[in-house]
């Protein structure tokens, strides 16, 4: 995220640290980095430093209220298995004084709290062959710890997040988009490929009804295990962003260790070697789906086609984001 948020004041943002986690800033800087969330990289009055991260309750397809609801059980549950079911790999939020992981900043924004940790992360795209090995083990650990959460973490519905914005606006293409400046160009490029996003939905509900006919149990899953959610060290390797764990069938992490992953993204496939869900199943004694791996193989690029056609159809600025979106609407229509 490029634009700091709208509306926020920054100065509530210092207080509520201090007031939730006694974190008294003595220096500030905003990251312009991740998607989906605002950073702050803060050092407090002792030298400490912290990862800060606020989110915009607008940002989604639920109410304020129910979107602060997920939130607070997504941290909890990685806080839980982080401490309870001791996975070192995991970067959990930093408990409040009154023990809560999220507080509000205000009717639209909320704050969580990390520890700054000294790594190098990766950028979206697939994984560098040498890393697929590790990420299976580091996959089927997540998955084996499914019991130590099943109590806090919230069940995908297997239902197409913004699907109702996606339909929307595929039905809105007869007419000019012209309440931003990147509204045409965006109704242009899907208008050229309405049929083909038609398909992808047409297959996606096919493969979702055979998913959930699958008896097979569903365990806790990340939801977006790509090099871009991953931090390095010499010696550690730490998965971050827990915004999305939900129990899922395991293919939800899975599939961006296959080829349907670098396909989408027009990447060529690894070089061969081990095949990672081959030894995913030689850790946990599952046999990967294909049809699942299929099902997130469309669900991806349906759910970020729906946030930015949605974007660039309603009124918006002329920004370094905005533009951006314009990008990766491109970028996905053309994958």
């Amino acid at each position: 995220m490029r634009d700091e948020p709208v509306g926020l004041d920054e100065g509530r943002l210092i207080a509520a640290l201090k007031e939730g986690w006694s974190v008294e800033a003595r220096s500030h800087e905003y990251l312009p980095v991740g998607f989906g969330g605002y950073h702050w990289s803060v050092t407090d009055r002792r030298g400490a430093d912290w990862f800060v991260k606020v989110d915009d309750l607008d940002a989604g397809d639920a109410g304020r209220e129910d979107e602060f609801a997920r939130l607070r059980g997504s941290l909890a549950t990685t806080l839980a298995l982080s401490r309870d079911a001791g996975l070192d790999f995991v970067v959990a939020p930093v408990p409040g004084g009154d023990g809560d992981v999220l507080r509000r900043l205000s009717p639209r924004y909320t704050v969580a709290v990390f520890p700054m940790i000294a790594g190098a992360a990766g950028e979206f795209g697939p994984h560098r062959p040498e890393h697929l090995a590790e990420m299976a083990d580091l996959l089927a650990g997540l998955h084996s710890a499914t019991p130590a959460v099943a109590h806090l973490a919230a069940r995908a519905d297997l239902r197409l997040p913004g699907r109702d914005r996606l339909t929307a606006a595929l039905a809105d293409l007869g007419r000019p988009w012209t309440d931003g400046p990147h509204g045409e160009a965006a109704r242009e490029l899907l208008t050229a490929h309405a049929d083909r996003v038609r398909t992808w939905l047409a297959d996606f509900d096919r493969l979702a009804g055979e998913v959930r006919r699958d008896p097979a149990p569903w365990v806790v899953t990340h939801g977006e295990p790509h090099p871009g959610n991953v931090l390095r060290a010499p010696s550690r390797t730490w998965l971050l962003d827990w915004a999305t764990v939900q129990i899922a069938p395991p293919e939800r992490d899975l599939w961006m260790l296959t080829t349907t992953f670098t396909g989408m993204l027009g990447e060529p496939p690894a070089t061969p070697g081990e095949d990672p869900l081959a030894r995913y199943e030689s850790r946990t004694g599952r046999t990967p789906s294909p049809a699942a791996i299929a099902l997130y193989g469309r669900w991806w690029p349906l759910a970020d086609l729906a946030v930015y056609a949605d974007t660039l159809r309603r009124p918006h600025p002329d920004t370094e984001d905005t533009r951006a979106t314009l990008t990766y609407l491109t970028l996905t229509l053309d994958s």
